[in-house]
């Protein structure tokens, strides 16, 4: 018997391979760029967006202010602002560096950049843009604006810092940067956020791809004392310590048990982005032979976000991990990503508790209550990494004040120093001068020495300081030191 179908108008019998299975043949779905290239470019294409819900109405904004003893830890000793490194903003992380195309040359040591006194910075190791904070609680940015994340309503990069009109009058408590977006916080516990919104990084409930101005989040919750970026994600920190994130889970590092992948074709990946702040509501602790236990009761007094990957201490000093794993950053002595926040065991057993921790694009950072500094991850392209915590014996000693991470790149203010490392390719970053622009090991960076530096920031290739100048041999080294008038 002849099948159905299988004759033409003819009567004559079609070829057998008509009958042949039609996805015989079918590509690979193409895996996903590292994130560890280097490159400005987002890991995510433009996917097809699911199909959006429209958001119910925000309940009116808050108006109770936290608590004045809250606010007064959040506020910082105002302080002059220095930078260093590449200042052309739209060449930050691109392949293609020609030096004709910069704006302006690369500054190898520290400048004073405006006249203001800020209390707060912000940058991040995938970023070109950076956030201050004035004594007044004004929010001022600078730097790259392809995605609209200074907060002006547009995409034109900015040379110099400006007030963001949108949060005019809002006292800023805190703030933080991604590859192409920012967050800001305010004294009600309010956050707004701008810049690229591709994967839902903004909070707002969509994907809209520009949000151009600050926009409050759609998050109800108890207030915000913290915020922090990823490349493409999100995390805040509420004031009863739990936390709450969203953006892009490629890697788990959302910490919501899923990389969110899924097929839209056969070849195509997408992702389900979390559009809206989601609780991070599990934490684990996994014994050598694999057991699983869940830790419960977790209240997170501090964080810090990688490129795609997040380091979190709880109320005991313990350390938690998760997202991507590659090199050791994770510090769990292997390279697997982690979707749920899991114990760093190191810490448990071979340091005391820890009361800070800092990620970089490849690494992290942390300071236990000693004041001992451990790295684990890696801070260069080639070389070994450090699959679990290990103390920086050259700083073994020092009183660690402040920790700038980028891409490469450590800047540490300790004592009445500052302390850098990082190897080639270096920006002027470090501040060492045009002759030894990289050093491989801890290098005490002697023309800061004795002007009071209080916090450190860095993005991909530029670091801002704040020194505090109420002190006259502070403001005598000040008023030598070169000035950046873009």
């Amino acid at each position: 018997m002849i099948p159905r179908g299988s004759m033409t108008k003819d009567n004559k019998l079609l070829p057998y391979r008509h009958l042949a299975p039609r996805n015989k043949g079918k590509r690979k779905p193409r895996k996903p760029v590292s994130e560890d290239e280097e490159s400005d470019e987002s890991t995510v294409e433009e996917q097809t967006q699911e199909k959006q819900r429209s958001p119910s109405p925000m309940l009116d904004e808050p108006t109770v202010k936290l608590p004045e003893e809250v606010l007064k830890t959040l506020y910082k000793e105002p302080g002059v602002l220095l930078i260093s490194g590449l200042v052309s903003w739209d060449m930050t992380a691109r392949r293609d560096s020609n030096p004709s195309k910069r704006t302006h040359p690369n500054l190898y040591t520290f400048h004073k950049f405006t006249d203001r006194h800020y209390r707060f910075i912000a940058s991040h190791c995938s970023a070109g843009h950076s956030v201050l904070v004035t004594e007044d609680g004004e929010a001022y940015t600078f730097g790259r604006n392809t995605c609209g994340q200074l907060g002006f309503g547009d995409t034109t990069t900015r040379n110099v810092p400006e007030l963001v009109p949108a949060l005019r009058g809002k006292n800023i408590i805190h703030a933080a940067v991604g590859r192409h977006h920012t967050l800001f916080v305010t004294d009600t516990g309010t956050v707004y956020a701008c810049g690229d919104n591709k994967c839902g990084q903004c909070g707002l409930g969509n994907t809209t791809p520009q949000i151009l101005k600050p926009t409050r989040i759609r998050y109800s919750g108890a207030p915000i004392v913290k915020v922090g970026c990823g490349a493409e994600f999100s995390m805040i920190l509420d004031c009863k310590g739990c936390l709450h994130s969203f953006g892009l889970p490629e890697y788990g590092q959302l910490g919501h048990n899923t990389d969110g992948k899924y097929f839209v074709t056969s070849t195509k990946l997408s992702f389900h982005f979390e559009t809206v702040p989601k609780y991070v509501a599990h934490f684990f602790e996994k014994s050598k032979d694999g057991h699983v236990t869940p830790i419960k009761d977790v209240e997170i007094v501090d964080f810090s976000c990688g490129n795609n990957h997040t380091v979190a201490i709880d109320s005991n000093k313990r350390a938690y991990s998760w997202g991507f794993g590659g090199f050791g950053r994770l510090g769990h002595a292997e390279q697997k990503d982690e979707s749920v926040p899991r114990l760093i065991k190191y810490f448990e057993t071979q340091a005391r508790g820890l009361r800070s921790v800092y990620c970089g694009a490849t690494y992290s950072l942390a300071v236990n209550e000693l004041g001992a500094l451990f790295l684990f991850g890696q801070t260069k392209r080639t070389g070994e990494a450090n699959m679990y915590p290990k103390p920086v014996q050259d700083l073994s000693g020092w009183s660690i004040r402040s920790v700038g991470t980028s891409n490469t790149s450590i800047m540490i203010a300790a004592d009445d120093s500052l302390v850098a490392w990082g190897v080639s390719p270096t920006y002027g970053e470090l501040g060492t001068g045009e002759i030894n622009k990289s050093t491989a090991r801890p290098k005490e960076v002697l023309r800061m020495d004795g002007l009071n530096i209080t916090q450190v920031a860095m993005g991909f290739s530029h670091t801002l300081l704040l020194c505090d100048d109420s002190i006259d041999s502070v403001k005598a080294k000040l008023a030598s030191m070169p000035t950046f008038s873009p």
